[in-house]
């Protein structure tokens, strides 16, 4: 596509709060709404799955006090089966699930749909798209990591573009409307190309938090960039 064109449909951004001042939670989750967010994206870590611990259901809880937007929450745990009901209770619009963390994988996705929730199912880098193969047609959203879980901050890995490329294809050569959501090193030298690829929904964490300018400077900067 030539520099200067649109990308020519709607994408979503949802920053992530790993990457904020978790001191001041409630001011950065008003700062992303008021700066057009489409989601707030909390990342949920158990230390088993993933070699950290972020936070679970009393925060996914204060953030949906705090917010008009649609809370899309990653379970990065192991047996994410065992917490379905109690993450959607407390404020999960869309809640997804790694395909790694779960062993009967459609019966977890049809407990977060019966719990109200749009189902999402997560892909670690060194996961092949086969893994979906079975349970693409009952999910609302696919996401791809495109960094190891675990950590904000780490660098985008650029294989992922093909991945996105292939996944788009086999979701739209099977007519699903499954959302296609990246996560992890998308910043605004690469979010084009992360859209291009096709990429619908774009987690941003460290690329919106920063120092270097204030959030609603970052995600219109990220805006522009797809311009």
């Amino acid at each position: 596509m030539a520099g200067g064109q649109s990308v020519g449909r709607t994408v979503a951004i949802a920053p992530s709060v790993l990457s904020a001042d978790l001191a001041r939670l409630a001011d950065a989750v008003a700062a992303i709404e008021a700066a057009g967010a489409d989601y707030v994206h909390l990342d949920v870590m158990d230390g088993r799955f993933v070699p950290n611990i972020t936070f679970g259901i009393p925060v996914v809880e204060a953030v949906a006090a705090a917010t008009r937007l649609p809370l899309d929450v990653h379970l990065m745990i192991v047996e994410p089966e065992r917490y379905i009901e109690r993450f959607v209770a407390a404020g999960a619009a869309i809640l997804t699930v790694q395909v790694e963390a779960t062993t009967h994988l459609h019966r977890t996705v049809q407990q977060i749909r019966e719990a109200g929730a749009a189902a999402g199912v997560a892909l670690n880098p060194a996961t092949p798209l086969t893994a979906l193969e079975e349970i693409l047609p009952f999910v609302d959203l696919i996401l791809v990591m495109s960094v190891n879980p675990g950590f904000g901050g780490q660098s985008f890995i650029p294989t992922s573009l093909r991945k996105i490329e292939r996944l788009r294809q086999m979701r739209d050569e099977r007519g699903l409307r499954a959302l296609i959501e990246v996560d992890g090193g998308i910043k605004a030298s690469n979010i084009r190309r992360v859209v291009e690829a096709g990429a619908d929904v774009i987690v941003a964490g460290s690329a919106v938090f920063t120092p270097d300018r204030s959030v609603a400077e970052a995600l219109a900067q990220l805006r522009a960039a797809l311009e």
